[in-house]
């Protein structure tokens, strides 16, 4: 694993939670990624209710167990989607749609700093953020249209794929994607809409990118809300540190490379090897 990582400066961790290779490997993973120095980001997936309260428990005790070793933890209940999928999706597509909202999670945070776009965030930006920012929320809305910005906009922040509200949020980072006929007027009032929505005088970073797999005249937008009071202690550090400190901290921009860590293949089978060791461990 660390020669895996070894020189990655950002390193996201991915699968679904509830089964044995993901639950029990990923927060192993994590350690290793922010002992060697990256910025951590987990984006993982909970199971749907009818996988049963047992996978369910390995699920949120894993949950605890990540949330201590990343820096920014990232958690869609599967049952959510339920309400974005069609009524007559398979088992079988409503698994896959599961795994692309992990694509997306990860996809949206890494196009706008490695995807040369309309608008790019260095990764200074990014890290200011997302660094021992705890739980975040992530949404994505689509939208065609005259107002195609703002309506991608509002679906995003009231996505249902959020947990919770936005509001209070100390810091979004949120991306674009659009055509080569997305303006700057589109992006403005995108941003007004997500600003609105959450705390004054939170830290915003936003990125634009063209995408051409998107349908023609479609706009998407992508928003991930983090810092909802839990990184207080860091911001009042922060706050303390001299005003050099800070300088020198702002100036320390390292070349940037990526390093993706994905497990969203978890084992399906009900025997005792679908259970993560170390809570195989609490049960003998």
């Amino acid at each position: 694993i660390h020669e895996v990582i070894k020189g990655a400066d950002l390193v996201f961790v991915t699968y679904g939670l509830g089964g044995g290779v993901g639950t029990g490997g990923g927060p192993i993973v994590a350690e290793a990624a922010r002992d060697a120095g990256a910025l951590t980001v987990g984006v993982v997936t909970k199971p749907f209710s009818f996988e049963g309260a047992q996978r369910m428990r390995i699920a949120e005790e894993g949950l605890i167990w990540l949330k201590d070793k990343v820096d920014t933890l990232i958690t869609i209940p599967n049952d959510k989607l339920l309400s974005v999928v069609d009524r007559n999706t398979s088992l079988l597509d409503a698994f896959k749609v599961a795994d692309d909202i992990l694509r997306q999670g990860v996809q949206g945070i890494s196009d706008i700093i490695v995807t040369p776009g309309i608008v790019n965030v260095d990764f200074a930006d990014l890290k200011a953020i997302m660094q021992e920012a705890g739980s975040a929320l992530m949404g994505i809305g689509r939208a065609q249209g005259d107002d195609r910005a703002a309506e991608a906009a509002r679906q995003a922040i009231n996505s249902p794929l959020l947990e919770a509200s936005i509001e209070g949020a100390k810091g979004v980072i949120f991306n674009v994607s659009g055509g080569l006929d997305l303006t700057m007027l589109e992006i403005n009032e995108a941003a007004k809409i997500i600003t609105e929505s959450i705390d004054p005088q939170a830290k915003v970073i936003f990125g634009a990118v063209t995408d051409d797999k998107l349908k023609k005249g479609e706009i998407k937008i992508t928003v991930i809300a983090a810092g909802f009071g839990e990184n207080a202690r860091k911001d009042e550090a922060t706050a303390k540190l001299p005003l050099e400190e800070k300088i020198s901290a702002r100036m320390k921009k390292p070349v940037f490379t990526t390093t993706q860590v994905s497990g969203s293949g978890e084992d399906t089978s009900q025997d005792e090897w679908d259970i993560p060791a170390f809570i195989r461990k609490k049960m003998k």
